[in-house]
C-alpha cells in the first residue's frame, strides 16, 4: 500500500484554509499532547540518569556524558523480575476466567429468557458496588481459616518449576479477582449485547441451534471488540491492584510478592529517594499493560466506538 506525501500545493491549500479558530484548535490539541506526554518523557529521562545528573539537571533534559547510566534499569530488573512474573501469573488467568465467565453470564442474562432473571441481574448490580475495603477482613478469614486453599495446593505448586510453597497464595488470589471482577464485566458485556441484532439469534434458534452453540458461533464473534475492551480493563485492574495482594500475600519480602507490593520500596532509603531507580522500576512495571493496550488497540477502539 503506497502512502501519498503532501505536495507544495497541498500545503498551500492547507495554509489558505487555515482560520484563527482552526489555528486555536490546533494549538489546544498540541498543548494537550505536550501536557500528557511531558510526565512520561520526564520519567524516561530520569530513569537513565545517575544520582548526580538527577540533582544537577532539569528533569525533562536527557542525560549527557557520565550522567547516563544503565545501573538503574539493571537494579530495577534484579528486584522486579520475580514480582513481575508473579503479577503476570496472577493477572493473566484471572483475567481470562473473568472475561469468559462474565461473557457467559451476560449472554444468559440478555439473550436467554428464564424465570428469576431480573433477581439474578440485581445481584450482579449489587456486586458492582461492593468496595474493596469492605471485604478485606472476611476475605482474609475465609482463605486463612475457613478454606485454607493456599495450604492445600502448596505441595502441588512447589513441584512446579520456579515456584515455591509461598506461591500457592496466588491461587486464592486469582479466585478472588475472578469473583470480584465478574459483576462489573458482566454488566459491561450485557450493555454491549443489548445492541446486537436479535435476528441472528432467532434464526439460529429456528434452525435448532443450542444455547451453547449460539454463544460460541454467534455471540463470541460479534463481541470481539467488547472482549478487547473488558480484557484490557480487567487486566489493568488486576495487575495494578494492591489491597488484595497485601491482605493475602502480606509483605514485599515474600517470594510470591507482586509488583504492586515491591514497587513502593524501590528507590527509598534513609538518605533519600533515588528517583532514577524509582522511574526505571515504574517504567518496567508498566510494560505489560502497554503491551496489552498495543495488542488490542484496534478492537479496543471499535468496542469504545460501539459503546458510544
Amino acid at each position: 500500500m503506497s502512502v501519498s506525501t503532501p505536495t507544495t500545493d497541498d500545503l498551500v491549500d492547507w495554509y489558505t484554509d487555515l482560520t484563527w479558530t482552526r489555528a486555536a484548535l490546533y494549538a489546544l490539541v498540541l498543548l494537550g499532547v505536550v501536557f500528557f506526554l511531558a510526565p512520561l518523557e520526564t520519567g524516561l529521562m530520569t530513569a537513565f540518569k545517575s544520582d548526580a545528573a538527577v540533582i544537577r539537571t532539569l528533569p525533562f533534559l536527557p542525560p549527557f556524558g557520565d550522567g547516563f547510566t544503565l545501573d538503574n534499569a539493571q537494579f530495577a530488573w534484579n528486584h522486579l523480575s520475580g514480582p513481575l512474573l508473579n503479577s503476570l501469573v496472577m493477572s493473566i488467568p484471572a483475567t481470562l476466567f473473568t472475561v469468559l465467565f462474565a461473557s457467559m453470564a451476560a449472554y444468559g442474562l440478555t439473550m436467554v429468557d428464564w424465570r428469576g432473571q431480573l433477581a439474578v441481574l440485581s445481584l450482579f448490580m449489587v456486586g458492582v458496588f461492593v468496595p474493596y475495603q469492605a471485604v478485606l477482613v472476611p476475605l482474609a478469614r475465609f482463605w486463612n481459616n475457613i478454606l485454607p486453599l493456599g495450604k492445600m495446593v502448596a505441595p502441588y505448586v512447589a513441584s512446579l518449576p520456579y515456584f515455591t510453597e509461598n506461591h500457592a497464595v496466588l491461587v486464592p488470589l486469582i479466585i478472588t479477582h475472578v469473583a470480584y471482577g465478574i459483576p462489573i464485566i458482566t454488566v459491561l458485556f450485557r450493555s454491549y449485547m443489548q445492541t446486537l441484532p436479535t435476528s441472528l439469534v432467532e434464526s439460529a434458534m429456528i434452525d435448532g441451534a443450542s444455547v451453547t452453540k449460539i454463544y460460541y458461533r454467534i455471540i463470541v464473534p460479534l463481541c470481539k471488540p467488547m472482549f478487547a475492551v473488558v480484557f484490557i480493563y480487567q487486566f489493568t485492574q488486576i495487575y495494578n491492584e494492591f489491597l488484595f495482594s497485601l491482605t493475602l500475600i502480606g509483605n514485599a519480602s515474600s517470594s510470591a510478592a507482586t509488583v504492586t507490593l515491591v514497587l513502593p520500596s524501590l528507590g527509598a532509603s534513609v538518605s533519600g529517594m533515588d528517583f532514577g531507580v524509582r522511574m526505571s522500576a515504574s517504567l518496567l512495571a508498566a510494560i505489560p499493560t502497554v503491551i496489552i493496550y498495543v495488542a488490542f488497540a484496534e478492537q479496543f477502539a471499535k468496542g469504545l466506538a460501539t459503546e458510544a
